[in-house]
């Protein structure tokens, strides 16, 4: 018997009721030794954007076989498909065919994905079968256990589709220049206010941006401006006043936006996706 697979777990659930523990109940049903690590389910209500964003966040740390599981599913029970992906580097993920695997599908790539059978892979017996509102718990949760802890191979999840099929949001690719770059701001840091471009700092760095440079910023939102300001390029937060705008390379080696010691996002009305743009220009 081959050794279980870790459980990561990412929804928009909250935990004001007990639908995380309905949905881990299901899983320990299956297989009370499963290992189940919560990633967040403090996920933006029905925001696909942010379920990919922080899915790519934080897989690549885990070991390769880690199965995920991400349900942020406004579209629950509709004809949009269930299914588990294989990326090109070894993880399995458990999640309605939306958008949220449009990160993945980038910086990872996809090299199987299949659509989960609710015949054979569904939660059967408890009373449930006439719901379609509780995927999480019925179908990615208990098909999610039955993977991890090889009840199924991958090939018995489901029919295979063709990864072209896999449904991705739009990415507005990185312009990098000599001393100019332009991208946009793909997520925040909710606990403190941060902004996370999609410019990666040893690219900026090979285009003549140095730490310490002043740098004019402007972030645009559906076409207009919504910030333009110089900004010092820092290595830490340590570097400018408390209160002070900064900018700094993130644990992820992207260029990010914060106020030191306060909240860019509270403090300048910036948000993030696929619409929000940004432009850096060195000054000096």
């Amino acid at each position: 018997m081959s050794e279980n697979r870790l459980l990561v777990f990412q929804t928009d659930f909250g935990y004001k009721d007990s639908t995380v523990a309905a949905m881990y109940g299901v899983v320990k049903r299956v297989d009370h030794t499963l290992e189940i690590i919560d990633s967040t389910h403090e996920l933006p209500p029905f925001d696909i954007w942010s379920a990919s964003y922080r899915l790519w966040q934080a897989m690549r740390f885990w070991p390769e076989g880690t199965v995920f599981v991400s349900v942020v599913d406004p579209g629950v029970g509709t004809s949009r498909r269930a299914c588990v992906a294989l990326t090109k580097d070894g993880y399995y993920i458990v999640t309605p065919d939306n958008g949220s695997l449009t990160h993945v599908a980038k910086y990872h790539g996809i090299q199987a994905v299949r659509e989960i059978d609710e015949t054979i892979n569904r939660l059967h017996g408890q009373g449930t079968d006439e719901t379609s509102v509780f995927h999480g718990r019925d179908l990615f949760g208990y098909c999610a256990a039955r993977l991890a802890s090889n009840i199924i191979s991958f090939e018995a999840v489901g029919p295979a589709y063709d990864s072209s099929e896999v449904i991705q949001l739009p990415i507005e690719q990185p312009f990098y220049g000599t001393k100019t770059a332009r991208g946009i701001i793909e997520i925040d840091d909710p606990n403190f206010g941060n902004l996370f471009t999609n410019l990666k700092t040893d690219a900026l760095l090979a285009h003549g941006f140095q730490y310490g440079d002043r740098i004019r910023i402007t972030i645009m939102h559906a076409g207009e401006c919504v910030f333009a300001r110089e900004l010092v390029f820092a290595r830490t937060f340590g570097e400018v006043r408390p209160n002070e705008p900064v900018l700094y390379n993130n644990e992820l080696m992207n260029l990010s936006l914060a106020v030191s010691c306060g909240s860019f996002v509270k403090q300048y009305g910036v948000g993030f996706g696929s619409d929000w743009t940004i432009a850096a220009e060195v000054i000096q």
